[in-house]
């Protein structure tokens, strides 16, 4: 009887979280975006073709709108893979390129088969090929734009980019279904597309092979912490590139983290070592990786101190500058505090430290989109990473910092640090009176 009821609950409890599981994927935000984008290019085919009561059309377009996100996380995931062993911003872009162009390959074909078209195209004005390359492109293009809009706080992400695919998707249909204005439309796009997408990244790596000497590095990141690779990568590009001073500026809150949290996808859920501690909560899209480096957060405070002892430990004090514009990055992120330092150092190079992991990458696009800064890129590969210094591991960063790193670990109040005092309150670090 016990064995019974065991079982009883257990399919009671499976087929509740199942039905929780199922809410949280109707309520993603990235799931709608799907619905929203299948629903499109039903119509988009069918007022270009009329083929309202195509099935095939209508089964594609669904199985579009339940792919679309798991698709979107296996192209970012290519494209972050290339990135991470070339450090290169057009190799990351081509290796994004091919799954999407044999995914549109794919559509393409399957229309034919489900007559959705029935236009061939001459070859003279443009294959199937070429009609799967150029739609390719310019979804990358339109995509590409969208975020970086949303990135300076005009419109929603999601919003944006769903807006840059219904166009992308429109323009395709009617080019694909003989429509000529819509072939030369979709040309057009994609040559500014190439412009954009590849020729912004084909000069940044130009940029980053070909640079001057002397001048100022920027170094943005989340620092958490600073270890013995960002001490390394530092003193790297002082000699190497002759540099006048590096300025550093680490995160304050990330802006994925600011905008989770103003929609309630994400929480503060505990306080651990000194850290934030995020978790996702029911309100979470599911499809999105919230924590690509970790959940766990130093306070900015506590990050801006150990950056600080840490430069001072290495007697790079005199060639590095800690900066903390908190209310610009509030206001334009990085953006913002690019625009600050352009404004104070006019006429002189700017370099852009970055990894070539995730996090780096990201740094890397705002050094492109912000004008003429000459990349300095480091492949991530020597074992040493923030991660396993945030659970507990020893010997990747400066003394320095693995003592505060101690000392927030123990949860310290107060202790002396090169004869001066030091307090430490829920998590922020600072210089107090003995």
């Amino acid at each position: 009887m016990q064995s019974v009821l065991g079982r009883l609950r257990s399919r009671v409890a499976q087929f509740f979280k199942i039905n929780s599981n199922l809410k949280q994927y109707v309520r993603s935000p990235s799931t709608r975006l799907g619905f929203t984008v299948g629903f499109i290019m039903y119509i988009a085919y069918a007022i270009a073709g009329h083929n309202y009561n195509n099935m095939g059309l209508i089964a594609l377009s669904f199985c579009i709108a339940l792919l679309l996100p798991s698709y979107s996380r296996f192209t970012n995931k290519v494209e972050e893979f290339a990135a991470l062993r070339t450090a290169s911003v057009t190799l990351a872009r081509c290796a994004r390129f091919v799954p999407q162009l044999m995914f549109n390959l794919i559509i393409f074909k399957a229309f034919m088969f489900a007559k959705v078209i029935t236009t061939t195209p001459s070859v003279a004005t443009m294959s199937w090929l070429g009609l799967a390359v150029v739609t390719t492109i310019v979804s990358q293009g339109v995509q590409y734009i969208a975020i970086q809009f949303a990135n300076r706080e005009h419109g929603d992400k999601n919003t944006n980019v769903m807006f840059a695919l219904a166009i992308n998707i429109v323009v395709t249909a009617f080019a694909a279904c003989g429509f000529s204005l819509a072939k030369d439309v979709l040309v057009v796009l994609g040559v500014f597309a190439v412009i954009v997408i590849f020729g912004m990244g084909m000069l940044s790596d130009l940029r980053a092979k070909f640079h001057p000497t002397g001048g100022v590095a920027l170094f943005f990141g989340t620092f958490n912490p600073m270890h013995k690779t960002h001490i390394q990568m530092i003193k790297d590009i002082i000699e190497q590139r002759n540099l006048d001073k590096v300025l550093i500026h680490p995160t304050v809150v990330p802006k994925l983290h600011r905008d989770a949290l103003r929609k309630g996808e994400i929480e503060i859920a505990a306080r651990n070592s000194g850290m934030r501690v995020y978790a996702k909560t029911a309100k979470a899209d599911m499809n999105i990786n919230y924590f690509p480096t970790g959940n766990m957060f130093y306070e900015y405070e506590a990050r801006d101190f150990m950056i600080k002892r840490a430069i001072e430990d290495v007697g790079l004090a005199g060639m590095v500058e800690v900066l903390s514009y908190p209310d610009v990055y509030a206001k334009d992120g990085f953006y913002g505090v690019i625009k600050k330092v352009k404004s104070k150092y006019k006429g002189t190079p700017i370099h852009g430290i970055h990894g070539s992991d995730l996090g780096g990458m990201w740094v890397r696009n705002i050094y492109d989109e912000s004008g003429w800064i000459y990349p300095y890129a480091v492949r991530r590969k020597d074992g040493v990473s923030a991660t396993s210094i945030r659970a507990g591991a020893e010997g990747m960063a400066t003394r320095v910092v693995e003592f505060l790193l101690k000392k927030l670990r123990h949860g310290s109040c107060m202790f002396e640090l090169n004869d001066r005092a030091v307090m430490i309150d829920e998590g922020v670090i600072k210089y107090g009176e003995l």
